[in-house]
């Protein structure tokens, strides 16, 4: 036990020292020029599009608008990806003629600076082209005129995202079924803001040819910067911070939503600006919805908890999932199935290398389970035919030559980007399989961020517990929310 514990406290200062390493800077006002990347790494990424539009292209890309309500501005992940500006009802033209990067702005609206701070504006364009090494900026009034021009010389391709604009705690999946939501809302029917943009596009713009840059900015992003992995590396250590944090704290009679405070007050103190997507804290049964995120119910003797939570940090995001007994101690049902389940998921790891296609990590994978259950015996024949179905999904899988490892991790949680295909360096992933006996409504899952070097796999939240010794050991220890317990004098039972 002293060893388990000798360890865990080398694996927290090993994480603190990670999570202060790189503080970040404050900024006057809140929409000036990100500190994170430099203006040379924005530039490389424009270059890019460059090459892909060709000479004949121009590329268009539309920030985020006013946020409602009393909301920090939140630019969107294409436009912030190719400028680093946060300011609202922005747009960028890139012209792969002239290979020039043109920044278009509002104007100053002194009242509102005087409420807010103040805000880069069309008047600052010498401040905004030192900073972000755009070429020129503009009022946004004369984009229009500028466009015209560009199409009475010759018919040209404009490209412009079709894809959902990515926003706070937004992935494509999500932001896709937003917009099918409206639309199918007969007392609604909105078009989509990205489908006005490119409907206004080709009304004013009739000899130029609309297309799509989605595919080229996904292509783009699927391989990280050493930059971006080291922001997606802070958020998978203020992830498993909070996780490991949560193994200290949870015990029954502790609510689902207090798993979620916890996390936030460690993922906002430690420079965190964002939820990378709602908390999902689960106890016993609601873990089998495996996007479950109410955190209403109070958790009970027995109850097996589910946490899949991470921050955005700088805009990057990470996905880390543990579960624990909420008692502190691995029940034998519990213990049977995660012990199996552990075993599985350990062989994914053990298979992962550069160089070779995902399809050979999950056959060589997909092997080492088929041994692992036929050395199993499980205590009811349910858990052996979920096992068995299990392993089987996995080899179907592998015999897929698109078959993939799990999903990217990047700006968005679900990025949009491959694992399938050769592993490569700046690749970031994550795996998730899931364990499911249906008859009991038993989910069991984890998730671990991994980053593609030229050497290896990195396993970026390695030191995160997840053998059953380490974590009823970390149980044991107090927690946060013990030491600060709820104002509240009682809660109502779910």
């Amino acid at each position: 036990m002293l060893r388990a514990r000798r360890g865990h406290a080398i694996r927290l200062a090993l994480l603190t020292l990670s999570i202060t390493a790189a503080p970040l800077v404050a900024q006057e006002g809140y929409a000036h020029f990100t500190t994170d990347f430099p203006a040379e790494e924005f530039a490389a990424r424009r270059a890019r599009i460059f090459d892909a539009i060709g000479t004949n292209g121009i590329a268009l890309v539309q920030g985020a608008a006013s946020p409602h309500g009393y909301t920090r501005f939140r630019q969107t992940n294409e436009f912030y990806y190719l400028s680093g500006i946060e300011v609202p009802h922005a747009y960028l033209l890139l012209d792969g003629g002239s290979r020039r990067a043109t920044l278009y702005l509002p104007h100053r609206n002194p009242g509102r600076e005087r409420s807010e701070g103040r805000m880069l504006s069309a008047e600052d364009a010498a401040e905004v082209t030192r900073l972000s090494g755009i070429d020129a900026v503009e009022p946004v009034e004369l984009m229009g005129e500028h466009l015209a021009r560009m199409q009475q010389r010759a018919t040209r391709d404009a490209f412009t995202p079709h894809a959902p604009a990515q926003l706070t705690a937004m992935s494509r999946d999500l932001g896709l079924r937003s917009n099918a939501d409206i639309a199918s809302d007969p007392w609604d029917g909105r078009l989509a803001r990205e489908a006005v943009f490119i409907d206004h596009l080709r009304t004013r713009l009739p000899r130029m040819t609309v297309r799509d840059l989605t595919p080229i900015l996904d292509s783009l992003r699927n391989i990280k910067s050493a930059r971006e992995i080291a922001l997606i590396r802070k958020s998978s250590d203020l992830a498993s911070a909070a996780i490991m944090e949560a193994m200290r704290s949870v015990e029954t009679g502790v609510v689902e939503s207090d798993v979620d405070a916890l996390a936030k007050f460690i993922y906002h103190r430690n420079g965190a600006t964002e939820d990378a997507y709602y908390s999902l804290v689960a106890s016993a049964t609601n873990a089998y919805y495996p996007h479950y995120h109410e955190g209403k119910r109070v958790m009970q003797d027995g109850d097996f908890l589910l946490m899949d939570y991470a921050p955005s940090v700088g805009y990057y995001t990470s996905d880390v999932t543990r579960m624990m007994p909420v008692n502190g101690k691995f029940s034998p049902v519990q213990r049977e199935l995660y012990g199996f389940y552990l075993a599985t998921y350990k062989a994914i790891i053990a298979a992962m290398k550069p160089g070779v296609t995902a399809q050979a990590v999950r056959q060589q994978a997909a092997a080492d389970m088929r041994r692992t259950l036929a050395a199993t015996r499980f205590s009811k024949p349910v858990y052996a035919a979920a096992a068995e179905r299990y392993v089987e999904q996995y080899e179907a899988g592998a015999r897929n030559p698109q078959a993939t490892l799990g999903h990217t991790v990047g700006m968005a949680v679900h990025d949009d980007g491959a694992t399938g295909g050769l592993l490569r360096e700046g690749m970031v992933f994550s795996i998730e399989p899931a364990l499911v006996v249906p008859e009991e409504k038993i989910y069991i899952r984890m998730e671990d961020m991994f980053v593609v070097t030229a050497t290896g796999v990195e396993w970026l939240n390695r030191h995160l517990p997840m053998e059953m010794d380490e974590i009823e050991a970390l149980m044991k220890e107090t927690g946060i929310l013990q030491r600060y317990p709820s104002l509240v004098a009682s809660k109502s039972k779910m």
